[in-house]
């Protein structure tokens, strides 16, 4: 892969929106936008540190500060609270992803994972354009990337600690039900993905230090590996022909990583566009 980015501290949430790429660096606290030739601007610091991004119908950009459990908003260069999830999240908050209808579902680690807390399921958050907060599906265990179907009937999301991608049927009013399993492979500890315009995924396999496309199923038809001393955290379609799939990689994980700075984002071009 080519390197788009680098010097990061942990890169995550990649999104292609308006012609750049828009991505959370949580050590540095900082929210993104990449140019096409990679050139930064940075355009949000999040205390609480950043991670989660996605635009509302009207461009506005959502940030999750996942420390203190909210949903912030970016509005004329200033950043406001627009939900607060800290009574549902039971840990801190991570991926999210924000529907066409400016619906978001949010989800969280569920437990204290950096500091030994025992593990435990949780369920995703949803807020609905009227700023209101439910809780929603159950039994997830550290839910993380997420992804919608492109007729919105759909929503997918990984599980990254046991190894599953789950999927969900979206009620008219955005609930979640008849929870299954898209993919659970051996070996597998799926983080950050994104779906294609054929309907399969990409998604970052942080165990197999690899991005894979893989079918409904876990039919896998595509690997890239990110190398031994690389490990993909997300991944996400962009460029001009949304053909260029964008990678988070870096040497490790967790606040140890906070004084080092070897986050990079990485690109490899790809047959099979992406959705927008």
């Amino acid at each position: 892969m080519d390197i788009f980015v680098e010097g990061l501290s942990f890169s995550e949430a990649p999104r292609w929106h308006a012609g750049h790429l828009w991505f959370s660096d949580f050590y540095t606290h900082s929210v993104h936008r990449a140019d096409t030739s990679g050139k930064l601007t940075t355009v949000a610091t999040v205390k609480n540190r950043p991670s989660g991004l996605g635009f509302t119908p009207d461009g506005c950009l959502l940030i999750v500060s996942m420390l203190d459990r909210k949903l912030l908003k970016l509005l004329d260069g200033a950043l406001h609270e627009y939900a607060d999830l800290a009574r549902l999240a039971g840990g801190p908050c991570n991926d999210m992803l924000v529907t066409r209808e400016g619906r978001t579902y949010v989800g969280n680690f569920g437990y204290d994972h950096h500091n030994g807390e025992a593990r435990r399921t949780t369920r995703l958050i949803r807020v609905d354009p009227d700023r209101s907060v439910h809780q929603e599906a159950g039994d997830l265990t550290f839910p993380n990337g997420t992804a919608l179907t492109p007729d919105g009937k759909t929503l997918i999301v990984a599980e990254t600690h046991v190894g599953r991608i789950s999927t969900f049927k979206v009620g008219p009013d955005g609930g979640l039900s008849e929870h299954r399993t898209f993919a659970a492979l051996t070996g597998f500890a799926p983080d950050g993905l994104c779906i294609d315009s054929e309907g399969a995924i990409w998604v970052a396999d942080i165990a197999g230090r690899r991005v894979i496309r893989l079918f409904d199923g876990g039919r896998i038809v595509q690997a890239i590996s990110t190398g031994e001393d690389r490990a993909p955290f997300a991944c996400m379609l962009g460029g001009d022909d949304l053909r260029t799939l964008f990678v988070c990689t870096n040497t490790d994980s967790g606040p140890k990583m906070a004084d080092k700075r070897d986050g990079r984002i990485e690109t490899i071009r790809v047959e099979v566009p992406g959705l927008g």
